[in-house]
């Protein structure tokens, strides 16, 4: 399957027909846009759109009216190739903050060596109770500079439903977390997302994150998912292009807070 091929299956199965499956989400769909509403504390937003000019402007303040209604904050996930051209100063005209941008990478999980492993003296730990959750997402929100209130419980929901949404690895060395990330599973696609992988800087360049990719991609495996997402940061973009993954679009998070909202 080329780069484009990918990329259309991504839109279909990823961001247009998505399937609820973390704990307390839920997805709404209209011809034109495809929502998710999070739990507490869950990330939620638009996660894809097809407009044409004439509407988009009724459209954006349609959104702004539903997420009203949970309060808070929530994003535009807009993804380059998205129309209308113009959306993003739409977006931004409306009252919407633009991040940073990522890569959209992907990679069909069979082209990976899956046998990485990590480097003499750093171990991987799969993620199982709060108390490990709540050390990965600490040395996660140390490396990145920010964090998500409540990321560590809703973490441990998504390992322990049934069957489980979210896997998370730790990279240790002794009883110190270095390292990390998890992988999530979309329910009813071929798609595994890879999300929050960080390395302290002690610790980079030794192999630890082609390893905890390894481990991600085995465990999708395991579950029969074919292909692996991840929004890329420029700095582990170079890494995965290395590993085989592929360059589909750029993705820019616009965020909008609702007046009022937690």
């Amino acid at each position: 399957m080329d780069a484009s091929e990918l990329l259309s299956a991504y839109d279909e199965q990823v961001r247009r027909s998505p399937r609820a499956g973390r704990p307390g989400e839920i997805v709404e769909r209209a011809p034109q846009l495809t929502r998710v509403l999070g739990a507490k504390g869950a990330w939620g937003g638009v996660i894809w759109s097809d407009l044409r000019a004439p509407e988009t402007d009724a459209v954006i303040a349609a959104q702004i009216e539903r997420f009203a209604e949970t309060g808070g904050e929530w994003e535009w996930k807009h993804y380059s190739h998205d129309l209308p051209e113009d959306l993003p100063a739409r977006l931004i005209a409306a009252g919407f903050a633009a991040g940073e941008p990522e890569t959209l990478l992907a990679v069909e999980i069979a082209a990976l060596d899956l046998q990485a492993r990590p480097p003499q003296g750093v171990r991987l730990q799969a993620v199982s109770d709060l108390g490990q959750a709540r050390a990965l997402v600490d040395m996660q929100d140390s490396v990145f500079g920010r964090g998500i209130p409540g990321m560590a419980e809703h973490l441990m929901a998504g390992i322990a439903c049934d069957p489980p949404s979210t896997a998370a690895v730790v990279a240790l060395a002794g009883s110190s977390p270095v390292a990390g990330g998890r992988v999530e599973f979309d329910p009813g696609s071929e798609f595994a997302g890879l999300w929050g992988g960080a390395t302290v800087p002690a610790f980079r360049r030794r192999g630890i994150f082609r390893a905890l990719v390894a481990h991600r991609a085995a465990l999708a495996a395991q579950r029969g998912y074919r292909y692996l997402h991840v929004d890329a940061s420029a700095e582990s973009r170079p890494i995965l292009a290395r590993l085989g993954f592929v360059e589909l679009a750029t993705t820019t998070p616009y965020t909008y807070r609702c007046m009022g909202g937690a």
